[in-house]
């Protein structure tokens, strides 16, 4: 089980409650800064307040991450969670770094954290969705080998506009 990696500046570790309020800040500050702040994004989710809670419901098949400093203020978070559309696949969820934590690799160290407790976890590939005002968003993606594909027909009312897969294992 992935417990903690450290990184210069920030470490990752498992979401508890006490990051919860947090991670909601961050997560609404970047969706209202590229004018994502509308029905259909993660802005709206009712779990958004409660992730420790909503992750820790069935850490068999979900769990999520934040980066925190020395002093232990959250800078950022990701998860996953399984995905049944797509056999033996995790969604990638709620990827955000507050703004002034940008550029330190953060996000990265995230996508790792959750790369591994997803594979981990017996999941081959990975899922996510995001938008093309995510320009930041969308490079570490790629960079990471996410790969573009089409959007998927079970997709009916996401206001998401790329999706990407990538596979984690040896035999996908």
């Amino acid at each position: 089980m992935l417990d903690e990696s450290e990184a210069p500046g920030f470490h990752i570790r498992p979401i508890a409650p006490r990051d919860d309020a947090a991670m909601a800040r961050i997560a609404r500050a970047a969706l209202r800064a590229h004018g994502l702040d509308i029905p259909g994004t993660a802005y709206f989710d009712p779990e958004l307040d409660h992730l420790s809670a909503y992750y820790a419901a069935d850490e068999r098949s979900r769990a999520y991450f934040v980066a925190v400093d020395h002093r232990g203020t959250v800078l950022g978070g990701a998860g996953f969670s399984a995905f049944p559309p797509f056999e033996q696949c995790a969604e990638v969820q709620k990827l955000y770094v507050d703004d002034a934590a940008r550029h330190q690799g953060i996000g990265t160290a995230l996508m790792d954290a959750v790369e591994a407790a997803a594979r981990e976890r017996g999941f081959c590939r990975l899922y996510l969705e995001t938008h093309s005002n995510l320009e930041a968003a969308l490079r570490l993606y790629r960079r990471l080998d996410f790969e573009l594909i089409e959007r998927p027909s079970f997709v009916q009312h996401s206001t998401m506009d790329c999706f990407f897969v990538k596979a984690i294992a040896e035999n996908e």
